[in-house]
C-alpha cells in the first residue's frame, strides 16, 4: 500500500478587498453553492497514508487521533434513533479516550456523497471540499454559553475544555472521498488562519479558513473501516504552546480510490469536552 498519495486540496484565499471573509451555512437550493465573499484555490498536495502508524499521531501533538471503537448503534437511520442510542455510548467512549469529566454533544452530521445532486441543505449534507477549522476561540467559548445553563457556564470556562469531533464511517469503509488532517505542528496559527463569520438563519457563528502553506503535514487513514474513529480537536483553551490547540482538514479525491468503491457515508458528533 502506497504511503503517500498526491491530490488537489482546496485552500481557501481572504477578500481582496481586506473585508472580514463570511459564508452562509445554507447554499441556494437550485446551484448547491453557498453565498460568501472569499475565493478558493487547489493546491496539488502529498497526503500519507498513516494505516499502521496512527499510534504516531494524538489529540495533544497532532491535533488528532484514531481508534479502533466499534459502535453499538449502527443504523445511523433517524435523527431521533442518533441521539437516542449513539449519543450515550458516545459520550462514554469519549470521556474513557480523553480522560474528560463532562462531556456535551450538541449537534451531528450525516454526510454522504452524492454525485451531480445540489441539494445540501442539512439533512442531505455532503463531505466538506475545502480546507477549514470548525471553531475559533469566540465561537467555542460562544458554544459554551449557548449549549449549558448561565451557571454552568462560568464555572466551565475557568477550566480546560475542548471541542472535538468524533467522525466515523458508516455503513461501509470510506475509501471514497477520505477525510484529510493537517499535523497541527506544521501549522502557523499566525498566518494560516482566517477568522470567517458563519452566517445561520438566526445567528452568526465563526471558523478558521485556512491559507495555503508549503510546510503542512497532511494525513489520512487509508480505508477508515466502521468501527475505527478519528477524533478530530477543533479547540482548546489550553493555548501556551504545549498542545496541539485543533486541526485544519478536508474531504478530499483520493486518486488511489478503487472505481468501484461505494460512495462515502460518515457522521460525525460535535462535542464540548470538559475537564476537572
Amino acid at each position: 500500500m502506497a504511503n503517500t498519495v498526491k491530490a488537489p486540496l482546496v485552500y481557501f484565499v481572504a477578500p481582496a478587498d481586506g473585508s472580514k471573509p463570511y459564508q452562509y451555512i445554507n447554499a441556494d437550493t437550485s446551484t448547491g453553492q453557498r453565498v460568501r465573499n472569499f475565493t478558493q484555490e487547489p493546491q496539488q498536495i502529498e497526503i500519507e497514508n498513516v494505516r499502521g502508524k496512527e499510534d504516531t499521531l494524538t489529540l495533544d501533538t497532532a491535533g488528532f487521533q484514531y481508534f479502533n471503537a466499534p459502535a453499538k448503534h449502527t443504523s445511523f437511520s433517524s435523527d431521533a434513533e442518533i441521539e437516542a442510542e449513539y449519543y450515550p455510548e458516545s459520550i462514554e467512549l469519549l470521556k474513557k479516550l480523553t480522560g474528560a469529566s463532562r462531556v456535551v454533544l450538541f449537534d451531528h452530521t450525516i454526510r454522504r456523497r452524492r454525485p451531480g445532486e445540489v441539494d445540501d441543505t442539512p439533512q442531505k449534507r455532503q463531505p466538506v471540499a475545502g480546507v477549514h477549522v470548525d471553531q475559533t476561540t469566540a465561537s467555542s467559548i460562544a458554544r459554551v454559553h449557548r449549549h449549558l445553563p448561565p451557571v454552568d457556564a462560568e464555572s466551565l470556562l475557568k477550566r480546560r475544555f475542548q471541542i472535538i469531533n468524533l467522525w466515523r464511517p458508516i455503513h461501509h469503509p470510506a475509501l471514497d472521498h477520505p477525510l484529510a488532517l493537517c499535523d497541527f505542528r506544521s501549522v502557523d496559527t499566525k498566518t494560516d488562519l482566517i477568522p470567517t463569520t458563519l452566517k445561520y438563519p438566526d445567528r452568526d457563528g465563526e471558523t478558521f479558513g485556512v491559507k495555503f502553506n508549503p510546510n503542512h503535514k497532511w494525513k489520512y487513514l487509508k480505508g477508515m473501516a466502521t468501527d475505527e474513529i478519528v477524533l478530530i480537536k477543533c479547540f482548546d483553551s489550553i493555548q501556551d504552546g504545549s498542545v496541539a490547540i485543533l486541526t485544519p482538514h478536508t474531504s478530499f479525491d483520493d486518486p488511489s480510490t478503487p472505481k468501484d468503491a461505494p460512495l462515502r457515508e460518515s457522521i460525525e458528533l460535535r462535542a464540548l469536552v470538559f475537564y476537572d
